[in-house]
């Protein structure tokens, strides 16, 4: 069994960065391609990015793309997203699931999530 945890979430100045880590326990993560998520209030959980099981291939939703990196370190079991010239609409809960197949759902693993918040 899988256990994803974030961390990494705070408050932040818009224009700032921070850098969210997925932790993964329980399995070996490199088993599992990883997908960012956020879900802002009142609205739909939206996909961020997605990167392959060894890491070589990424994609991003057109929101975050250019702002956005989404890497990962299977040997410390962890996926990070650096976010760079934030802006107040991404602040959400950003969460981190786990697949074996392919980017798109259904997600096999979630984590609790991580609050980000872009406001001066």
């Amino acid at each position: 069994q899988l256990q994803l945890v974030e961390s990494g979430g705070d408050l932040v100045q818009p224009g700032g960065s921070l850098r969210l880590s997925c932790a993964a326990s329980g399995s070996t993560l490199d088993y599992y391609i990883i997908v960012w998520f956020r879900q802002a209030p009142g609205k739909e959980r939206d996909r961020v990015s997605c990167i392959s099981r060894s890491g070589s291939s990424t994609n991003y939703a057109d929101s975050v793309k250019g702002r956005f990196t989404i890497s990962r370190d299977n040997a410390k079991n962890t996926v990070y997203l650096q976010m760079n010239s934030l802006k107040p609409e991404d602040t959400a809960v950003y969460y981190c699931a786990a697949v074996r197949r392919s980017c798109a759902p259904p997600y096999e693993y979630w984590g609790q999530g991580t609050q980000v918040t872009v406001s001066s």
